[in-house]
């Protein structure tokens, strides 16, 4: 009897170790972007289909492709981090869209339109690479 109780008790303590461990590996949500997380590619999704590809710079730079221009109001230059996440920025400074952090690689826009845009970590096929969360 005392085999089974012990067994039981050593899958509990595993389970609570593994729920604390993934709850420290994604520990960013509210938390402003910093420039050596943004370097590198970030997909822009709605409804689950991936729909082009920034890529940000540590010196707040942002690359997009034309593609990008069916899904935001302007093209981005820039990337500026917010208090809880980061915006991207026009040539002219004026915000373009902003994204409230969700975790370690994923941002989420919420439309008046009622259609949430996200921004994930990599690029098609790649998303959530190259960090945890």
């Amino acid at each position: 009897m005392k085999a089974p109780i012990t067994a039981v008790g050593l899958a509990a303590a595993g389970l609570l170790a593994g729920a604390s461990l993934a709850a420290a590996e994604d520990n960013e949500a509210g938390a402003p972007l910093t420039p050596a997380e943004a370097a590198g590619a970030w997909t822009i999704e709605s409804a689950g289909r991936a729909l082009c590809t920034l890529t940000l710079g540590v010196s707040h730079t942002v690359k997009a492709p034309a593609t990008c221009g069916d899904v935001l109001p302007t093209s981005p230059t820039g990337w500026q981090p917010t208090k809880d996440g980061m915006q991207l920025v026009g040539a002219d400074g004026q915000p373009v869209m902003a994204f409230h952090r969700w975790s370690n690689s994923l941002f989420v826009s919420h439309r008046s339109s009622g259609v949430d845009i996200q921004l994930r970590r990599g690029g098609p096929g790649n998303i959530g690479q190259g960090l945890p969360g």
